[in-house]
């Protein structure tokens, strides 16, 4: 890697370069508009400029068709500003491509927060032994989830794929043809997406990415951590959302569950068909030759043949393996045994499920389905409930729900909802046969409240037929304030009776617990959210300890800081020893898959940085909070409270969202298969709106609200009383609370409100507008002087570039969008409404949405 300082590097390998290609790329013909390449470039000026002139967009976009075209038709103006959408989002995966054919450059690859680094400190420190029984237990399971902004077409994903290797071998020509293919393949779908479609999106990062990275960091663990002998932990898990995350997406069927596990198991049997051909290759000896040919002829009939018998699995597979290792080394002087060893972690980590399928549901939705299934068993004489089940207390109701069992007959159930979910469980059991237990061992249930939520769900598991000890986790999610607040009395009453403590000693004494970052701010705003899930982790860890139970936190965090994202991994070094860290559990979505996942360097690099927070905040330091840092922050935090929810109550809130935001047409786009609310109700309900278009559409107005509404308010009132240098020593002493700020810091740095100003002046929102740019102001003020800094992200000079470069390719695209938004305004407002042009400015705005979200690479 270069000595270079590391701005410099990204300034040399990603802008210089983008600068070049973007060169060539604005010149290809390939659209039917010759000059809109020359165009663009004029456009950006005009914006800039206005912009700082304080014109709006509609003025902006006006005076360059003045200036820059002769007369034009309304068609040739809508259809000009159709083609610079469409050459905005191709710059975008152009400048993607370069940023990640760079990254092993730009970051060191060895540097601080990886395995190596890690691995040097513990050796010099005489912690090396302390490191590797951590690294027994400790493990990192990333989870990918659907997302309605995980848009990009398969093929789409391929020409980003050979462009990054084009260029970083810079061979221009290929990337001029790839470039040219880019601006010729259709980005956006005509139809929906199925589940099963966006699953298969992102298995396509299982196959091409983790497959890879996995494993080099395993092997690096074995050989430099534990001198190449076996350890028994996987290390790093993986998890998947899509066709087994109901709540998260209604249209998902138990066909899509089933047809989603069969596609992961295909996968990663193709993947092991293809290395064990490659192996052939190597180990032309006696005896080995034949156990691959043997285990290759076995993988093809169940890849290639799509063979539907299970008698094959990843014990069967690996003890043929070991047969064959033991002869290479007994009998050929372990030639070639690192490729094997390679080989053999592949199949220890991955099995023949590749990710976890998880399984999720509402608990309101449960409910109301376990009340039916009731009903209907006790009208069909099944005595499994007594008459009365319905009319008992809670506490009544988990003690019959603790040891129901049973084998329910999903055609007696009169209800939709009711057979869904019990087909859903017994799909579950199918996956285990097939896939093997770690293909689909876990149940969530989110908006969890009661500990009724937890053991309704249990029953119904115990009542589709496993046999002696349940092999599932269930797994509450709490997700609300309120939730968050109750979550430790929920889990003393689960871990208080006998049976389900049982059956938590048969799961090795662990129960996962969900905590839900996105529905957090959106209830509670940007501290509260955070603060709160902090609280709740630690009430969790000492009532967990209390009872001898090892609690697994699984957090489920969006892209931005705002649903819980950022510098993740300095997020989890910050955490101290009252919050139990043996694992690390988080869902990755959307745009954070394909910016921080995306490629095989930058994969490895960031589970790196994962495990070494882990690490670090194990072994090196532990960053505790004394009594006078909680006090602060529990004041900070109910005041940002306080003032979001006096915000969020304001009657133009919703409004607001509804009229002057891009909130609706995530729905209308064709980007995800799932709705945009959880309800079908016209109106617009705040408890019903999911966190994704709502953090979405603070983005695409570049006002990032949740990220940071409350957070200046709060430290103003410390200015006020001349108490802000206790928040600056709360600051620099606190990793937690320093990384919750930079975090919030990131939001600011992506906001934008000169795109908006227009709206100061609007007769019905001006007032709530200015409150906003107003609480924008001051957190920003209080922020640069609480850092000490003159800029926003001045001490992370690089992002702050990356995020500079993307903000100005895009400005054009916002203000497209902002021109038509104002016009489909306009047009609503005039006696003789014209649908047919209504249309159009619709269709841009959605259009112009997918650019917007892939230059912000995390904006929901």
């Amino acid at each position: 890697m270069s000595s270079l300082p590391k701005l410099q590097r990204f300034n040399e390998n990603v802008l210089s370069k983008y600068q070049i290609y973007n060169s060539i790329f604005i010149t290809l013909p390939f659209d039917t508009i010759d000059d809109t390449g020359v165009l663009l470039p004029l456009l950006h000026k005009v914006c800039e400029k206005g912009f700082d002139l304080n014109k709006n967009p509609t003025e902006i976009v006006e005076h360059f068709f003045k200036k820059y075209q002769e007369n034009p038709t309304e068609k040739e103006k809508t259809d000009l500003l159709f083609r610079f959408i469409q050459f905005i989002e191709r710059q975008v995966v152009l400048f993607d491509a370069i940023e990640d054919a760079a990254f092993p450059i730009v970051n060191n690859m060895d540097g601080f927060g990886t395995l190596r680094s890690s691995k040097e400190s513990a050796t010099l420190s005489n912690k090396k032994d302390q490191l590797r029984a951590y690294l027994e237990d400790f493990k990192v399971r990333i989870v990918l989830t659907a997302h309605p902004t995980q848009f990009y077409p398969g093929s789409v994903l391929g020409i980003i794929t050979d462009l990054d290797k084009a260029i970083q071998n810079d061979d221009l020509l290929l990337i001029k043809k790839l470039l040219a293919q880019l601006g010729r393949t259709p980005f956006y779908k005509k139809e929906k997406p199925t589940p099963f479609d966006e699953a298969v999106s992102l298995v396509w990062y299982l196959e091409h990415v983790f497959y890879h990275s996995v494993p080099k960091i395993y092997n690096y663990i074995q050989h430099h951590v534990y001198d190449g002998k076996p350890i028994d932990n996987e290390i790093i898990d993986l998890g998947f959302w899509p066709g087994g995350d109901r709540d998260g997406n209604p249209f998902v069927t138990t066909e899509i569950t089933l047809n989603v596990a069969e596609r992961l198991r295909q996968t990663v049997l193709r993947s092991y068909y293809r290395d064990v051909r490659r192996l052939k290759r190597r180990f032309t000896f006696d005896g080995v030759q034949d156990i691959l040919a043997r285990v290759e002829k076995r993988l093809y009939k169940h890849v290639v043949r799509s063979y539907t018998k299970v008698n094959f699995s990843q014990k069967i597979l690996l003890e043929e393996l070991y047969a064959a290792r033991e002869i290479i080394v007994n009998e050929h002087q372990s030639l070639f045994v690192e490729e094997l060893n390679d080989f053999i972690n592949k199949v220890r980590i991955f099995g023949f499920h590749f990710a976890t399928l998880d399984i999720r549901q509402d608990s309101r939705v449960h409910h109301k389905a376990f009340v039916q299934i009731v009903k209907d068993l006790q009208s069909q004489g099944d005595t499994t409930f007594p008459e009365n089940y319905l009319s008992l207390s809670e506490e009544e109701q988990i003690k019959i729900l603790s040891v129901v069992k049973g084998s329910i007959d999903s055609s007696i159930l009169t209800d939709d909802i009711s057979v869904k979910t019990i087909e859903s469980i017994y799909a579950l059991k199918t996956i285990q046969q097939r896939n093997g237990e770690r293909g689909a061992n876990r149940y969530i249930i989110s908006n969890n409240q009661t500990a009724l939520n937890v053991m309704e769900t249990f029953a119904m598991l115990n009542l589709c037929g496993f046999e002696n000890e349940l092999p599932v986790d269930v797994i509450p999610l709490f997700e609300t304030v309120e939730d968050l607040e109750n979550a430790e009395e929920v889990m003393r009453t689960l871990y208080s009776n006998r049976v389900y403590r049982h059956h938590l000693l048969k799961r090795k004494n662990k129960q996962t617990i969900m905590c839900g970052f996105s529905d957090g701010t959106k209830d509670g705003g940007y501290l509260m959210a955070n603060w709160g899930i902090f609280k709740a982790k630690e009430a969790l860890t000492r009532v967990s300890r209390e009872y001898d139970i090892e609690v697994i936190f699984f957090d489920g965090r969006g892209g931005p800081p705002a649903r819980g994202g950022g510098k993740t991994h300095q997020f989890y070094a910050s955490l101290g020893p009252t919050i139990e860290d043996k694992e690390i559990q988080l869902t990755v979505q959307g745009q954070t898959i394909s910016s921080n996942f995306g490629t095989v360097d930058s994969s490895q690099y960031n589970l790196e940085q994962l495990l070494s927070s882990g690490i670090k905040n194990d072994i090196f330091t532990k960053d505790q909070l004394n009594e006078e840092h909680r006090t602060l922050m529990n004041d900070l935090a109910d005041i940002s409270y306080k003032s979001y929810v006096n915000f969020k109550n304001h009657p133009k809130f919703l409004p607001y969202l509804e009229k002057m935001s891009t909130l609706k047409y995530y729905a209308k786009t064709n980007i995800g298969s799932r709705p945009s609310k959880r309800s079908n109700s016209d109106t617009l309900d705040f408890s019903q709106l999911r966190a994704i278009p709502f953090v979405g559409s603070w983005s695409q107005l570049k006002q990032n609200v949740p990220g940071f509404f409350g957070v200046g308010t709060a430290l103003k009132k410390y200015e006020d009383a001349g108490r802000f240098d206790e928040v600056v020593e709360f600051y620099n002493a606190s990793d937690f609370f320093r990384t919750l700020l930079e975090n919030s810091v990131m939001s600011l740095t992506k906001s934008f409100f000169g795109l908006t100003a227009y709206m100061a002046e609007d007769e019905e929102f001006g007032e709530f507008w200015t409150l906003i740019y107003e609480e924008y102001k001051t957190t920003k003020r209080l922020l640069l002087k609480l850092t000490g800094h003159t800029e926003l992200m001045e001490n992370f000079p690089v992002g702050k570039a990356s995020i500079e470069i993307r903000e100005q390719i895009v400005l054009p695209l916002l203000t497209i969008q902002q021109y038509a938004l104002k016009k489909i305004q306009e047009l609503q407002k005039s006696e003789n409404m014209d649908t047919d042009k209504i249309e159009i400015y619709e269709k841009m705005v959605m259009r112009s949405l997918f650019g917007n979200i892939n230059a912000s690479r995390n904006s929901a």
